[in-house]
């Protein structure tokens, strides 16, 4: 057992999820080792910079069944951390969450210009 997050630490996990996805160009399954050991660190703002990362808007390609099932975990870590934070109920947490990770990747489309936000994660690399 650990202490919950103060109000900061969530202020700035929610800050990073608007920023752009860092996918290291390495072999998947080193990648998916250092998500596993982000979303069991407990560390909130880790666990964002996963779901930053595995997070794909609708115009994205479909994820793989281990990427979904990694970001499902993290998203889920997030949640109920941010709404016992926040003192709400997940719900509320959730749609917060997708919230930042919609902004986040309506900044990186505007910014990748014409090429589509598919290049910006590969760019971030």
């Amino acid at each position: 057992m650990r202490k919950i997050s103060d109000p900061d630490t969530a202020r700035r996990s929610l800050e990073i999820l608007t920023g752009r996805a860092r996918v290291k160009r390495t072999m998947w399954s080193r990648r998916a080792q250092e998500y596993e050991t982000k979303i069991n660190s407990g560390d909130i703002n880790a666990i964002a910079e996963v779901v930053r990362d595995l997070y794909r808007s609708e115009a994205q390609p479909e994820q793989s069944y281990s990427e979904r099932q990694l970001y499902e975990a993290a998203l889920d870590r997030l949640v109920r951390e941010i709404a016992a934070v926040q003192k709400s109920n997940e719900i509320d947490a959730l749609k917060t969450v997708e919230g930042q990770l919609q902004k986040g990747q309506s900044r990186a489309s505007k910014s990748a210009g014409p090429q589509g936000a598919g290049s910006e994660i590969e760019q971030a690399a």
